[in-house]
């Protein structure tokens, strides 16, 4: 009884969060004929949607320290918990319209199975857009089965999605070529599959989106001469749902994290198969996995 009051809870707080979200959202959007409406309509026109994520170099940002601190943070959003960390910025338009943090306790302090990656964008506001987590479970599955190469696979969750949105590494991956990643989104009850591939001559993290039919379609330029990290995105204006960008922004966060969470699986499918690990899964990734069918 006491866990399923626990659970009753916290999806309750998961549905007021998202509640909020998306009413912020529609906020933002305006009224038809309103000037963020007829931004979004040049952009259309012009053919492309841009944005910037700006990785910062340390804490001492305006967002951790000053206006916002970390306890008002939190008691702005449920999503904020007391170890998150917002490193990055993502701008459109020349002004800021989000922020990118992670629980770094859960990355930096753990070690093992317990040791994940889970990252949130946020509003300028501080209001919840989407979480992305490095899924354990599954990462270890597809890397055992690709015979101990680092698969990566990652959950997203958006404020405006009914549906889990997946993000994989690929298995296909041979020494110094390219790695790609693949996801998909519904629409209409349909999927519209999307894969990212790195740049043969990359230095910076570049990456090339393409739709279901091979056709260029998005790009991520990381820059080499950032203190932090900088990537420069653009979608065509028919791809670019808020969906779609989202995953791209928390893709271009992610980037910083790439080759620490590669090591990782790779180290724990070595200890896996070595018989020197016990897997198990951390509780609030175990919830990611369970059947919506069950009897509640």
């Amino acid at each position: 009884m006491a866990v399923r009051t626990v659970r009753a809870s916290s999806n309750q707080a998961a549905n007021d969060a998202a509640h909020e979200a998306r009413a912020e959202a529609a906020a933002e959007a305006g009224p038809v004929g309103s000037k963020k409406t007829t931004a979004r309509s040049k952009t259309a026109r012009e053919g492309w949607h841009r944005f910037v994520v700006d990785v910062w170099l340390t804490d001492l940002n305006a967002t951790e320290f000053g206006l916002y601190k970390k306890s008002r943070n939190k008691a702005k959003s449920r999503q904020f918990t007391s170890d998150m960390d917002i490193f990055a910025e993502v701008i459109e338009n020349g002004q800021r319209t989000g922020l990118i943090g992670y629980r770094e306790d859960l990355w930096k302090n753990n070690h093992g199975m317990n040791k994940r990656l889970v990252f949130k964008l946020f509003t300028e506001s501080l209001g919840w857009r989407a979480t992305m987590d490095l899924m354990l479970g599954r990462s270890l599955q597809l890397t055992l089965g690709a015979r101990g190469l680092p698969v990566t696979a990652y959950s997203i969750n958006t404020s405006d999605d009914d549906y889990i949105i997946y993000l994989e590494r690929s298995a296909n991956k041979w020494p110094l070529l390219p790695e790609h990643f693949s996801f998909f989104l519904m629409n209409d009850g349909n999927p519209e599959f999307y894969r990212l591939r790195r740049a043969f001559i990359d230095i910076g993290g570049d990456y090339t989106l393409y739709d279901q039919h091979g056709q260029s379609v998005g790009h991520l330029d990381g820059k080499v001469f950032s203190l932090g990290g900088k990537w420069n995105g653009q979608v065509r204006s028919g791809h670019a749902d808020r969906r779609l960008l989202t995953v791209l922004k928390l893709f271009g966060g992610m980037q910083i994290f790439n080759a620490d969470c590669r090591r990782h699986v790779k180290r724990l499918g070595a200890e896996v198969k070595a018989g020197t690990l016990v897997p198990n899964i951390e509780r609030q990734e175990a919830d990611l996995y369970m059947n919506p069918r069950r009897v509640r």
